[in-house]
């Protein structure tokens, strides 16, 4: 594959992904929680690499998840105690995000490891960095196929727990009285969040990623009400996305990342206008009906 296929390939697996995970954060009204999740990991990758001095491996995705739930769990402590579910968000997140910008500023100034390519990330730079597959001597960059393992992941557990995570983002109540493990099942999706988060930073970096959870899951729910179809529109427009931020990038000579965060917001604005059931020209018209 060319240089240009991988960055397109790696970017529609992050669209994807991340696409697929933000339809249950839409639905569960917990968006700023993912802004939360994709800073807070920063610690998580920081505390990996100072006790293992790699960058690469499983151990980084393990840092990350447990920052992740570190941060859910604070946050829902904190809830518990009477601290508004926001407040909570702001305190822990910055908070945490804090302690690991200290750590890179200090302890692994040396390192390649630094603020900028964390947050920002550079997708331009994956084909570079590849590993060839035992079996077929196929060569992949390592972003793209951790991508893809996550992926496969995501894929794979919303099939499994659709039904429960359904229930759950639209009941919890219900779900709890029907004997579902509501708390497991949340700490289950918050390490699927984290772990998306964190395969997603070389490709769009972490403040960048909250775009791709976020955006493209709010403008399928403008279109539908089914949440099989909200997925895979969701999935869709992660494609959409990645791939036209791409060429945006390219024709106007900027930031890969930025020009993706920047594409997710036109496919929303299109789905807010031309929506056929909450877009803006539908709810003119019946408006203009009803009087």
């Amino acid at each position: 594959m060319t240089y240009v296929a991988w960055i397109l390939v790696t970017a529609s697996l992050v669209g994807m992904s991340c696409g697929m995970i933000g339809v249950f954060l839409v639905l569960r009204r917990m968006a700023m929680m993912a802004d939360a999740i994709s800073h807070t990991v920063l610690l998580g990758i920081v505390l990996a690499f100072m006790i293992t001095h790699s960058l690469e491996g499983v151990h980084m995705l393990i840092g990350a998840a447990l920052a992740g739930l570190l941060t859910t769990y604070l946050v829902q402590w904190f809830q518990s105690k009477g601290v508004q579910y926001d407040a909570s968000i702001g305190v822990v997140f910055t908070s945490l995000f804090a302690i690991g910008v200290i750590l890179v500023s200090t302890s692994i100034g040396n390192a390649h490891l630094d603020i900028k390519h964390t947050l920002m990330g550079e997708i331009a730079f994956i084909p570079w960095n590849t590993v060839t597959l035992p079996v077929i001597g196929f060569e992949v960059p390592v972003a793209t196929l951790t991508l893809f393992c996550v992926f496969l992941l995501v894929l794979g557990l919303i099939l499994a727990f659709y039904k429960e995570w359904k229930i759950t983002a639209f009941d919890p109540a219900l779900a709890a009285s029907l004997g579902f493990p509501v708390i497991a099942l949340h700490y289950l999706f918050m390490t699927l969040v984290s772990l998306t988060t964190v395969a997603s930073f070389d490709a769009v970096g972490a403040i960048l990623v909250v775009a791709m959870l976020i955006t493209p899951a709010a403008s399928a729910y403008l279109w539908t009400e089914r949440l099989s179809i909200m997925l895979i529109l969701s999935a869709l427009f992660g494609v959409i996305s990645s791939i036209t931020g791409y060429y945006i990038a390219v024709w106007l000579d900027t930031s890969v990342s930025g020009s993706m965060a920047f594409s997710t917001g036109i496919v929303f604005v299109i789905s807010f206008i031309f929506s056929p059931s909450h877009g803006m020209i539908s709810r003119l018209d019946s408006s203009t009906k009803n009087k």
